[in-house]
């Protein structure tokens, strides 16, 4: 199955370059089109319906084209999941990021080959991000816990143990043999987790816990 890719970037060069690496990179990814502004992203998503949307975090007001797309998706079966290229590894930045439903990160330092596995991740449903980025939900992760014991009270042991790795980005392969647990049982426990915190894909399990979050850690 092919991946659907536009990219959205204000700089020409740096469009017209990724739009070529990824015509040119993998046979499973194509590019649907490009975008010249957050403006301009928001117009072509819900015409080209992209399975990702590349967004450079350099662009003005590219905060706001996830916001915006969270509305779209609202209104349309197919969801566009967004990858943030180019990001700093601020925390402010990545909680930000993470409270919209962003599901992969690419950060300044991270090459093609990061890339690629970021738009590959994201479009299998995985949260993606470098390891800083990872530590950093962590620890807002477990700033939070004390104040949402009401929301996870239902969650058994080994599902509390589990959002806890969904909230490091990891798939549920990873988690099976983190944990040394079969991958049907992890899905199932997946599943459950979903349904008792009254939420539909595993990226909103960030976006959930911060939305009672408090100042700034």
């Amino acid at each position: 199955m092919r991946i659907r890719v536009l990219v959205a970037s204000h700089i020409r060069l740096y469009r017209e370059a990724l739009g070529r690496v990824l015509e040119q990179a993998r046979e499973q990814i194509t590019l649907v089109g490009v975008a010249e502004s957050a403006t301009d992203a928001v117009e072509q998503i819900p015409r080209l319906t992209p399975d990702i949307a590349l967004l450079d975090m350099a662009m003005g007001d590219a905060f706001s084209v996830a916001r915006q797309l969270g509305r779209i998706d609202g209104a349309n079966t197919k969801a566009t999941r967004i990858v943030a290229l180019g990001m700093a590894e601020n925390e402010a930045e990545v909680l930000s990021c993470a409270q919209l439903g962003i599901s992969g990160y690419v950060t300044r330092d991270a090459s093609i080959t990061d890339m690629l596995e970021a738009i590959e991740a994201t479009a299998r449903g995985e949260v993606h991000c470098s390891p800083k980025i990872a530590g950093s939900l962590f620890r807002r992760v477990a700033a939070l816990s004390s104040s949402n014991r009401g929301t996870q009270s239902a969650l058994t042991a080994r599902e509390a143990q589990i959002l806890r790795l969904l909230q490091q980005g990891m798939s549920n392969k990873m988690i099976s043999r983190s944990l040394g647990i079969e991958l049907p049982t992890v899905k199932n426990h997946v599943h459950s987790i979903l349904g008792k915190l009254g939420i539909h894909r595993r990226t909103e399990a960030i976006s959930l816990l911060y939305s009672h979050a408090p100042g700034p850690l």
